[in-house]
């Protein structure tokens, strides 16, 4: 079990955010899967997240918001993502808390 790990994340008022690397994403989909109101797969076979208000946000390194429900669902997705291209990172320090780069 990883709740050592979940931990600082689960803190009152710790604003998440995610991003994608597309450089490393496969297309497999499994992110929009899990979550589809924070990642959707584009036109190019590229997932990409999305806004609060679901605009597709395209900008190499967009950050989107991680909303506090679906949490453990961005997290799944970054945890099975073939590509490790998920990154989920607290916004105060933007340490990485899932996806390859977390501790």
């Amino acid at each position: 079990m990883t709740v050592q790990h979940e931990a600082p994340t689960t803190g009152a008022g710790e604003a998440l955010e995610v991003w994608i690397d597309q450089d490393l994403c496969t297309g497999d989909g499994i992110c929009a899967q899990y979550a589809p109101e924070v990642f959707e797969l584009d036109i190019d076979g590229l997932a990409y997240v999305k806004s609060a208000d679901d605009e597709l946000l395209q900008a190499p390194g967009a950050t989107a918001p991680v909303p506090l429900p679906l949490l453990q669902d961005v997290a799944d997705s970054a945890k099975e993502c073939p590509g490790d291209c998920i990154h989920v990172r607290r916004v105060s320090d933007r340490v990485e808390v899932y996806g390859p780069d977390a501790e």
